[in-house]
């Protein structure tokens, strides 16, 4: 009988088992949390929840949520289902395990925390760009992250996940080289150009990523923010629409109760490759970074790594925000002469990760190779003020 049991579930079409599994940013990781996945074959989308417990027994109380499906074209041979889920009126704090599918095909049950509905200590990872060799080489530094920091509560990822953007290849190696961690930590993502062909989002971009939708218009999934445990998180897309993101991006600012900001977007505010610079990009939302006590500016692009201290004013020349630039793939370029004079800590042929733990008073980020070494490192302590103190002791 265990045989034939076995069998029988080893019969189950590979095409309607679950895959690309993500757990996504919400507008409140307290209580919500949002499920992507994909089938190769058309299926029903739907979610099952429980409050985790060794008690395998857990699953006869889980809770039944339907989700959505959408067909996605891929060519004039293949088309997939790609599937989303939110669970709703979660406890704060609280373990749960889930599982998406259908009666055709389950995925495992995944464990995952949600976050706290009050200012409390976390830590996160950012990733610049990924992009080339994603199976290959990106794996590798994703992994090390997860290893450094295997409570991480949120994933970044400062755009160019891939090179092409509507190769299917391409995003089933992203997923590949992240594994089951994209199921249980949360990302937080933005497009970066290589997400973009002629003016237009990847066709992968809005079925794989399910963010906050309270961005400006035509910017679903990819201009967002929200809200995690005392600190604010701002996603911008700087392939289109700059500009009109910009009111958006001062009211985000200016109606802020949260003790920490931190953006990301794709282009640099300060580029440190060589032969690159974005002045109306710089003109338009950096005084306001400056002028709201943002923390970290997180970013890709130049496939070099950078970071430049920018003083809010004279009145204390060791207060501002920090602007980054990194690169988690093995495409790479070269420091430009502007970048080596101007910023406090540059490098170049390097594949990095991020380690950013937030505390009440204090943001410590870290900047690692691939291979594990400390490459640079920073803190920033409140003031009273509320601007925030460069330390690099």
């Amino acid at each position: 009988m265990i045989v034939l049991a076995a069998a029988a579930i080893l019969l189950t079409p590979i095409n309607e088992i679950p895959s690309r599994i993500l757990m996504n940013a919400t507008d409140n990781l307290a209580t919500k949390a949002t499920v992507t996945w994909r089938t190769e074959s058309p299926a029903e989308s739907v979610g099952q929840i429980a409050v985790a417990s060794a008690d395998p027994g857990f699953v006869n109380s889980s809770t039944t949520v339907p989700g959505e499906g959408n067909l996605l074209v891929i060519s004039e041979e293949k088309s997939v289902t790609y599937h989303s889920v939110t669970f709703e009126d979660l406890e704060p704090e609280t373990q749960y395990a889930y599982r998406v599918g259908s009666i055709k095909g389950w995925s495992e049950w995944v464990h995952f925390t949600t976050a706290s509905d009050n200012p409390k200590d976390f830590s996160f990872i950012y990733f610049g760009d990924a992009q080339n060799s994603v199976k290959s080489m990106w794996s590798r530094t994703v992994r090390k992250a997860f290893r450094d920091l295997p409570y991480a509560d949120l994933m970044l990822h400062a755009g160019d996940l891939i090179n092409v953007p509507n190769a299917d290849n391409e995003w089933q190696d992203w997923f590949y080289a992240g594994g089951w961690i994209h199921s249980h930590i949360p990302a937080i993502a933005v497009p970066g150009n290589h997400e973009y062909r002629q003016g237009e989002v990847s066709n992968y971009w809005k079925p794989q990523f399910e963010f906050p939708k309270n961005g400006i218009d035509g910017l679903e999934d990819s201009n967002y923010y929200f809200d995690f445990q005392g600190a604010r998180f701002i996603a911008l897309n700087t392939n289109e629409k700059v500009e009109e993101q910009t009111p958006w991006l001062q009211t985000v600012l200016e109606n802020n109760p949260n003790r920490w900001t931190f953006v990301t977007f794709h282009h640099p505010v300060f580029s440190t490759a060589t032969g690159r610079d974005n002045p109306n990009l710089r003109k338009l939302w950096q005084p306001l970074f400056q002028k709201h006590n943002v923390a970290i500016v997180l970013q890709g692009h130049d496939h070099t790594y950078g970071r430049r201290n920018l003083p809010t004013g004279a009145a204390n020349e060791d207060a501002g925000t920090v602007y980054v630039v990194s690169v988690s793939g093995p495409k790479m370029y070269s420091i430009s002469e502007e970048a080596r004079k101007t910023m406090q800590k540059t490098g170049e042929r390097k594949q990095l990760y991020q380690i950013i733990q937030v505390t009440h008073d204090k943001v410590r980020f870290e900047s690692y190779l691939t291979t594990g070494e400390l490459f640079d490192s920073f803190e920033l302590i409140k003031n009273a003020d509320g601007t925030n103190q460069f330390s690099t002791e």
